[in-house]
């Protein structure tokens, strides 16, 4: 898989990927960055161009293959100071997921997560583009930039809670 994201600062891009990757660019050019991953598989490429940047497309992931193996990773990423959240036992696009998350300095979000099992239910902030039109906090807007080791269950301390089948989103 190959992915090209246009960056605003390509040193504070590389220097972010390479703490998130634990390894160097493989190429480094003016404006350019390019990473190359073999496990997972992957090539990413930055090319610096500040108008280009686009927020708000989604996220991007690593899917991996235990609990085990997302733990270690949370525990190196929280070593390396860049968690910005962590869920675990959450409902993510209808799946049992435990995970964390890093922003780069664009504000680009990755995802490390391990998959349990497929679920009826999908918590209503994955769901919607407005937070506030349901039961999320506003805190719980991707907009929002999160507190280092901040947890999902943090969120909604004082605010009212949707319940599967609820219809309440």
């Amino acid at each position: 898989m190959h992915v090209s994201l246009y960056v605003s600062d390509i040193k504070a891009t590389t220097d972010f990927y390479a703490t998130f990757f634990n390894q160097k660019a493989s190429k480094i050019k003016q404006g350019y960055a390019k990473f190359e991953l073999e496990a997972p598989g992957l090539i990413i490429s930055f090319v610096e161009n500040a108008e280009r940047v686009q927020s708000n497309f989604g996220h991007l992931g690593f899917q991996v293959e235990s609990k085990e193996a997302m733990l270690a990773q949370l525990e190196t990423a929280k070593k390396q100071g860049i968690v910005s959240l962590e869920e675990m036992g959450t409902a993510c696009c209808y799946a049992i997921q435990d995970k964390f998350w890093v922003t780069d300095p664009d504000g680009v979000q990755w995802e490390i997560y391990y998959f349990h099992e497929d679920s009826e239910f999908n918590d209503p902030q994955y769901a919607i583009a407005d937070a506030s039109a349901c039961c999320t906090s506003q805190t719980a807007e991707s907009t929002t930039p999160m507190k280092p080791n901040r947890k999902l269950s943090d969120l909604n301390k004082k605010e009212p809670s949707c319940e599967p089948g609820s219809g309440c989103c």
